[in-house]
């Protein structure tokens, strides 16, 4: 089999002495969709832009927006409600926090999410799952998964993630934007120390229940903490190694010491293609050196698509571009296949129950 570095010199030849035989390279390349699953790790279907553009013809526009998940492929991916929404406030330097939740207002907000989600689902045709084995490529629709952004919504009671567990929700992210009551993240004050006696007792729970713990937003001792905790592999749906302190969302970014927390428990980090990339050709570099220190099995992708800073990577037709960027870089075909989605699927098959 030729290794990376050869075929790493074989397409750099290639492409400097035709552009037509490396477009002829991307057109066969996108055939192996039929061989690789294709997983968005984090994302937010359209449902918050067309609500504020389009209003009554929310439903429409939402088609129109995730209309091309078929030419990019699109074998499944975490679609995200964002627990602690009324408490943010988009501002031009980030999100500002304006409060807290009042009792029973952050399990409200979630409940009128799942309806909307579960609308949403319906209304383009994405089939709704609860299994890791409807993950294949063959399948003619996205599979739909439930994912909770923030933790905020259970209130500090485990009895609300039974009925979230009913509701068909399979990952979890501790922790988002406003402080909550199951540990300490990225960009605020820490409360706890790492994580909080509850968060500690959800995690036990959600490894019983077969719901994936997502550390997105916690902090490096948050995810100490849960990674010293779990019997199942956790993941960090969308984030990227540290770079230069002044870049764009910085608090955001990852140590490689806090990256192979997450591997070392056989989980996956998802390459987030926002704006601490500086464009689609660094972010395709910044994937390869998250591989470079946690391995090629624990590398995905997070695009956060919909509610992304800047993003560098747009929409799901943009997908065969990146496979193709990925393949051109020297990850082979088994390689690339993984980064897509290979490795959130072999997470999803591991942590989720009725496999």
């Amino acid at each position: 089999m030729q290794s990376r570095k050869d075929f790493l010199k074989t397409a750099m030849t290639i492409a400097a002495a035709s552009p037509f035989i490396q477009l002829k390279s991307f057109a066969n390349y996108t055939n192996f969709k039929k061989e690789f699953v294709y997983f968005d790790m984090h994302s937010h279907p359209g449902w918050n832009f067309a609500k504020k553009n389009f209003g009554d013809n929310a439903d429409a526009a939402i088609s129109k927006l995730v209309s091309n998940m078929g030419e990019g492929h699109l074998t499944g991916a975490f679609y995200s409600i964002v627990a602690d929404a009324g408490l943010l406030k988009p501002t031009a330097s980030g999100i500002t926090v304006t409060g807290k939740y009042a009792t029973d207002e952050g399990w409200n907000t979630y409940q009128k999410q799942v309806v909307q989600l579960k609308k949403l689902f319906n209304t383009v045709d994405i089939q709704f799952s609860t299994n890791a084995k409807d993950l294949k490529p063959s399948n003619n629709k996205t599979i739909g998964y439930i994912s909770v952004e923030g933790g905020d919504f259970l209130e500090g009671s485990i009895n609300k993630l039974e009925e979230a567990y009913t509701d068909g929700v399979r990952s979890i992210q501790l922790v988002h934007y406003a402080p909550n009551e199951l540990g300490d993240l990225q960009t605020a004050d820490p409360n706890f120390n790492g994580l909080s006696p509850f968060g500690k007792e959800l995690i036990k729970k959600m490894n019983e229940w077969g719901i994936v713990v997502d550390l997105a937003h916690a902090s490096y001792q948050t995810t100490k903490d849960a990674a010293s905790i779990t019997k199942a592999p956790i993941i960090l749906s969308h984030s990227m190694l540290e770079m230069e302190a002044d870049r764009p969302i910085a608090k955001r970014a990852i140590s490689k010491d806090h990256a192979k927390l997450i591997a070392d428990t056989g989980g996956v980090i998802g390459a987030w293609p926002s704006g601490f990339n500086k464009n689609f050709d660094e972010y395709v570099d910044n994937i390869k050196k998250l591989v470079d220190v946690v391995g090629i099995n624990h590398v995905g992708i997070g695009t956060d698509m919909d509610a992304n800073f800047k993003p560098v990577l747009s929409k799901y037709s943009e997908f065969p571009k990146l496979a193709e960027a990925l393949h051109l870089k020297g990850f082979s075909e088994s390689e690339t296949g993984k980064i897509m989605g290979e490795n959130a699927k072999r997470v999803l098959l591991k942590v989720l129950k009725n496999n």
